[in-house]
């Protein structure tokens, strides 16, 4: 698996969308703090233009709200319990491993290489496994057990 650049800001604008949406005590879906995307940008050190094209993506998957104007920004659809890490990576990236740059369930081998698909599939089992398991309460908590 590869962690590209955009999978990581997804997943740190995400869970400052998080953070700021549960400062507000109603769960963080729907109704809590909206965030703007330059703070977003300013707060994690991601390019803006970088980071629009991002929250599109995720604002698209269903993850989060956008809403326009003055006082407008960003919220989680859900809370943030029910978003997984690999929510946020298939809604940047697609599948999660690729062979070949396709998922690994589309590779094909034949004579001697043909165990190679059963090996790409369970190690994309396995990393899904983990992305799946873990949601963003899961990483807010860790930071907040290490403070």
């Amino acid at each position: 698996m590869y962690v590209s650049a955009r999978a990581d800001y997804a997943l740190r604008a995400m869970l400052a969308v998080a953070d700021a949406a549960g400062s507000t005590g109603d769960g963080g879906y729907g109704g809590g703090e909206l965030v703007k995307a330059a703070s977003l940008a300013e707060r994690q050190d991601i390019p803006l233009s970088f980071l629009q094209g991002i929250l599109l993506d995720l604002r698209r998957a269903g993850l989060l709200h956008s809403h326009r104007g003055t006082e407008g920004g960003y919220a989680l659809t859900r809370p943030p319990a029910d978003i997984s890490v690999g929510d946020v990576l298939r809604a940047v990236g697609g599948a999660l491993t690729s062979v070949r740059g396709m998922p690994a369930d589309h590779a094909g081998y034949h004579g001697v290489a043909a165990g190679l698909r059963d090996v790409w599939l369970a190690v994309d089992g396995a990393i899904a496994l983990v992305v799946d398991r873990t949601t963003l309460a899961d990483l807010l908590a860790d930071r907040a057990a290490a403070s």
